[in-house]
């Protein structure tokens, strides 16, 4: 390996480790829920909520950064909002009410899709175009593997010693972050004033709205059903609450396998195509997970995939966003992650209604499956229109083509 491509390398991994930290505690707090619930005095059904507050974090800190921050290096935007996420991080240590620890993840939120976003497009600028999709895989890998690591070992820490120990550990993690950026990355200019108003108007094109909506409702269905992950495997699958931590690192293995089948998935049947195939088969999985939960083994294996086929959607996701927008990336790959924390919260939210209108715990993978169908009709639609933009293209280049030139020839 040369070093320059050792250098990509080692800057990519380093946006990965915040990607480690980010996936840790958005999910952790789905394997301790029953711990966060007991220790601020609310029910498994409120502290859903918690859930929720992180990824409306998400929601309203990403586009705000992107936008507020555009002019800046994306260098040390990436290593400031490090920083702040680490020192949210921390200050959960102070939150033991309801109300402080919904504001702590509030906060813990905020970063989270900048990040992301802007080091999905730094990573895709760090290698040739055939490699953006791997690239992007690269740093979401994070949460791969913050699912077969991170996410496990902080539910092991949080159940035998406190709930608040996991989200610390993380700000730990978080400032390494920051200083492997300061070393590895090399400087990224910043975008100037004219980027700005660029990022704002890919807001204008359909197909990014369409892409964004893609990421709503067909996320949301998975989320459904994982917020409530540990009590679905417990009350259903009859497993003991001590082996909970297996089986979230069964799920982020399968994060880990779809992130590298993605960049494969784009090269060989191509970005939209793929997105409809694997929110399809997310639909017909949610719809039998009520039933296949019953059976413990079979229940693994569908977490196994409930992690695999996501994972290989996000980076697609990505990847179509940023081709859409244009010149509009950074905003867009940033808005990428509020719809998936919309997502998050949307489903988190649904699946509490029917939990606590009595339904069970099969419920809340029926109502994803209806969000996955509504996923798979937002692409497939997303597709057709961007089919008639193309043909109707062609028919304009054909109409302005001049007319081809006819040589007199005189007989003699």
């Amino acid at each position: 390996m040369s070093p320059a491509a050792r250098r990509t390398t080692l800057a990519i991994l380093a946006i990965a480790v915040g990607g480690f930290a980010i996936g840790t505690t958005e999910f952790v707090t789905m394997g301790l829920l029953p711990q966060v619930a007991d220790g601020t005095g609310v029910g498994i059904a409120t502290a859903g909520h918690y859930v929720s507050a992180y990824a409306l974090g998400v929601v309203v800190g990403a586009p705000l950064i992107a936008i507020a921050f555009a002019k800046a290096p994306r260098k040390g935007l990436l290593m400031g909002l490090m920083a702040f996420f680490a020192v949210a991080h921390l200050a959960i240590l102070a939150a033991n009410t309801y109300p402080t620890v919904m504001a702590a993840r509030f906060l813990a939120g905020m970063p989270h899709g900048a990040f992301f976003g802007i080091g999905s497009v730094v990573a895709a600028s760090l290698v040739s175009h055939r490699r953006r999709t791997a690239a992007v895989a690269a740093i979401l890998g994070g949460l791969g593997v913050a699912n077969v690591v991170g996410v496990p070992l902080a539910t092991l820490l949080g159940q035998r010693f406190s709930w608040h120990l996991p989200y610390v550990l993380v700000g730990v993690i978080a400032a390494v972050t920051v200083a492997a950026i300061a070393v590895f990355l090399p400087h990224q200019p910043p975008s100037g004033e004219e980027s700005m108003r660029a990022e704002v108007q890919a807001l204008r094109r359909p197909q990014v709205w369409l892409a964004l909506l893609i990421g709503v409702v067909g996320f949301g269905g998975m989320f459904a059903m994982y917020s409530f992950i540990t009590p679905t495997m417990t009350e259903l699958a009859g497993l003991d609450e001590g082996y909970i931590p297996w089986v979230l690192a069964v799920y982020g293995v399968g994060m880990v396998v779809g992130m590298v089948l993605s960049g494969r998935v784009a090269n060989r049947v191509g970005v939209l195509k793929g997105i409809i195939g694997a929110l399809a088969a997310i639909a017909v999985l949610l719809a039998l997970f009520g039933w296949a939960a019953q059976i413990l083994w079979l229940a693994v294996l569908m977490v196994f995939v409930l992690g695999l086929l996501p994972s290989i959607v996000v980076p697609l996701l990505q990847t179509r966003l940023m081709d859409v927008a244009h010149e509009g990336q950074s905003l867009a790959a940033a808005l990428n992650h509020s719809t998936l924390n919309t997502a998050n919260a949307l489903g988190a939210w649904l699946g509490s209604i029917v939990l606590a209108a009595g339904w069970g715990y099969g419920a809340p993978s029926l109502v994803g499956a209806g969000l996955a169908v509504m996923g798979v009709g937002v692409a497939v639609l997303s597709a057709v229109l961007e089919r008639r933009s193309r043909v109707a293209a062609t028919q304009a280049d054909r109409q302005v083509e001049p007319a081809p030139t006819v040589s007199a020839t005189t007989n003699a």
